[in-house]
């Protein structure tokens, strides 16, 4: 089956690729229509949904904000900057049994983890001298 839209669709991975930081939707929209100013904002954002569906980026879900896209897909961590609200990788192993570890604690059956570190940022502590 052929899919629509292809030409976007390869513009809004390009673009979140090329951006190479966690950005929202409104983000590569805006990115988007500097250079081609006819694609719509639903556009991007249909487009960003299949993409990460599709595994080719990540949709990150953070809490009190706006989802943030990744353009790395394999499984890794986050740390939200409490200041200015961007999301940073965190440079540490996956710790890819935790649900094993907790499987027991309430008798759910985990299907994985997401989890978002919170602090703040370099260019934050030097703006506030902490």
């Amino acid at each position: 089956m052929i899919q629509r839209n292809t030409l976007q669709c390869s513009l809004v991975l390009k673009t979140v690729q090329e951006l190479k930081s966690h950005v929202t939707a409104d983000e590569v929209y805006e990115a988007v229509i500097r250079e081609y100013p006819a694609v719509s904002r639903a556009t991007v954002y249909r487009n960003l949904n299949k993409l990460a569906e599709m595994g080719q980026i990540r949709k990150v879900s953070v809490p009190d904000s706006a989802d943030r896209f990744d353009y790395l897909c394999h499984d890794h961590y986050h740390i939200r900057c409490i200041k200015c609200g961007r999301l940073f990788d965190v440079d540490m192993d996956y710790i890819t049994d935790l649900e094993k570890r907790i499987k027991d604690t309430h008798g759910f059956d985990f299907s994985g983890h997401n989890i978002i570190f919170d602090g703040i940022c370099p260019e934050c502590k030097k703006i506030k001298g902490e």
